[in-house]
């Protein structure tokens, strides 16, 4: 095969796919990377706003506060207590723990100023889902101290849909706290509280509290590390097979070896 050959279309072809291919390759490894300092940044503000003194949730927020204050607060560690609404209770839909289905239980606490802080008690499994009974995790009566991490609120991402806005709805595909204040009576905080310790304590072992978020750096950079190995095999090893086919057409043919008659 002749150097012509490799500018026929069939081979122009390949080669921009090929380019393309490298350039796409590399991109992802720079994604990884990206994702890499995305998570490093994420695991550095849990670190720090965890180390922070624990705080009463309403020295650090109000009623009148917007939801985008959860952005500067989720994960500081605060305490508050109150008594738990059972009634006003709702689940949030297709949550999963250690590989089981199920629902988070989503318990609005009333403060002693009467407004109301929500909380997540945890996970129960998906048989305890609307409908069905949850006998046994109802939270503690009276007066009840708790604490855990702030978290922000939950909106619908651009192909989520929203829950119906009207109603008072059993379950939630969200911690959507503007959603979840329209059916209840009390002004609500504009953050909730993971669950991470109560007093009064839980009387079973359900709902499952929720686990603080991994630290862990994930495997982005060995993703990365992986797409640019790729990207350097094929931007090497092509020109190599281009070089191998190009060169075919002018390799000398050896000559046949002549015949020698013996007298």
């Amino acid at each position: 095969m002749s150097d012509r050959t490799l500018l026929s279309p069939k081979w122009i072809i390949s080669h921009v796919l090929v380019a393309v291919a490298v350039v796409v390759m590399i991109l992802l490894g720079f994604w990884q990377l990206d994702r890499l300092g995305q998570r490093r940044d994420r695991n550095a503000e849990i670190t720090s706003r965890v180390a922070e003194p624990v705080a009463p949730i309403d020295d650090l927020v109000s009623v009148e506060d917007p939801y985008a204050v959860g952005e500067s607060l989720r994960y500081r560690v605060v305490s508050a207590s109150g008594v738990y609404l059972p009634d006003e209770e709702v689940l949030v839909r297709n949550r999963s723990l250690g590989g089981s289905a199920g629902f988070w239980v989503i318990t609005p606490l009333r403060l002693a100023d009467g407004s109301v802080v929500v909380v997540n008690r945890g996970w129960v499994p998906f048989a305890m889902g609307p409908g069905n009974s949850r006998a046994g995790t109802e939270p503690p009566q009276g007066q009840v101290t708790v604490s855990g991490l702030v978290q922000q609120t939950a909106t619908a991402g651009l192909l989520q849909s929203d829950d119906a806005p009207g109603g008072v709805l059993e379950s939630l595909a969200r911690v959507d706290l503007a959603r979840y204040a329209a059916q209840l009576d009390e002004p609500v905080l504009p953050v909730f509280i993971q669950l991470e310790s109560q007093e009064p304590a839980q009387p079973s072992t359900l709902p499952v509290m929720l686990a603080r978020p991994d630290l862990g750096e994930g495997p982005h950079l060995s993703y990365a590390v992986q797409w640019f190995v790729f990207a350097t095999i094929a931007a090497v090893g092509y020109p190599l097979v281009l070089r191998r086919v190009g060169g075919g057409g002018n390799r000398k043919k050896r000559p046949s070896p002549v015949p020698v008659d013996y007298l």
